[in-house]
């Protein structure tokens, strides 16, 4: 798919969960959603996104923590917990979607610390700077980019994190060489994405609807460590999870996409 028409697609389809989210007021797994945006596919154990959020690796104090709106029960993992934030440092989340990740790292690093979401669809972004407020978070910011080209300056975020996002970009080795520029030396990227572990029938690969749904853009795990390295990073570590096929399941009702990707945890660090 040409890079241009991806990120159309992408854009569409969050967008259009963002604004269902917003008349739902219940995120965008509420139970009166239709399945067609892409968001809630499966049964009924995704229909609520504090339920969904379970399933992905959060607690029940994570959930309760976040006022009501910023969690839209989309992800593949836990990235703020593989982080392991301290106080005072400051978060970069790719593609910060309602800004639950965010709300969550600004727990973690307190009022000496930052957090900043960037995501690429304005309706995301005007739904999570909306959150802010209800989340009493002075220490959190929501910008409109593409990760990209991340509106951040060079050597100013300590960890960089994202949830099932870096899959979604048809410029990968660019996202990760950006991550690599806003980190401070020493910094670190923990990450929550899928990675391929079989090649795509040309049903899923040609499928616009399976990019936009975390599949099909996934790429391999030795891709991925090949970017990582290019891009300047060190100790790299990806650690597939078996155990997300549960879910990984319920992302398409007419084929099974577990049978192509997995959930995987990703870290990296900029040398000192």
């Amino acid at each position: 798919m040409d890079p241009a028409e991806q990120r159309r697609v992408v854009r569409e389809r969050y967008g259009g969960i963002a604004a269902e989210a917003s008349e739902s007021d219940a995120g965008c797994c509420d139970t009166e959603s239709d399945a067609s945006t892409g968001c809630c596919e499966g049964d009924e154990s995704t229909a609520d996104p504090d339920a969904e959020s379970l399933r992905l690796g959060y607690d029940s104090a994570d959930v309760d923590a976040v006022a009501e709106g910023a969690n839209l029960g989309l992800g593949c993992g836990n990235p703020t917990a593989l982080a392991a934030l301290s106080t005072g440092e400051t978060v970069l989340d790719l593609g910060s979607g309602g800004g639950f990740d965010c709300f969550l790292a600004a727990r973690e690093v307190g009022s000496d610390g930052r957090v900043i979401g960037v995501d690429m669809t304005p309706a995301m972004v005007e739904r999570a700077r909306e959150n802010v407020a209800r989340n009493d978070a002075e220490n959190v910011e929501f910008r409109l980019g593409e990760i990209e080209h991340l509106p951040v300056a060079d050597a100013t975020v300590d960890v960089v994190i994202s949830n099932c996002v870096i899959n979604l970009s048809p410029q990968k080795p660019q996202v990760f060489r950006e991550a690599f520029r806003v980190l401070r030396p020493g910094g670190r990227l923990a990450v929550s994405d899928v990675v391929q572990t079989a090649p795509f029938p040309d049903d899923v690969r040609l499928d616009p609807s399976s990019v936009s749904a975390c599949v099909a853009g996934a790429a391999t795990i030795e891709e991925v460590e090949s970017m990582l390295a290019d891009a300047g990073f060190t100790e790299v570590a990806i650690d597939p999870k078996a155990e997300s096929e549960s879910f990984i399941r319920d992302w398409d009702d007419d084929r099974d996409p577990s049978e192509y990707v997995v959930s995987a945890t990703i870290e990296a660090r900029k040398p000192r």
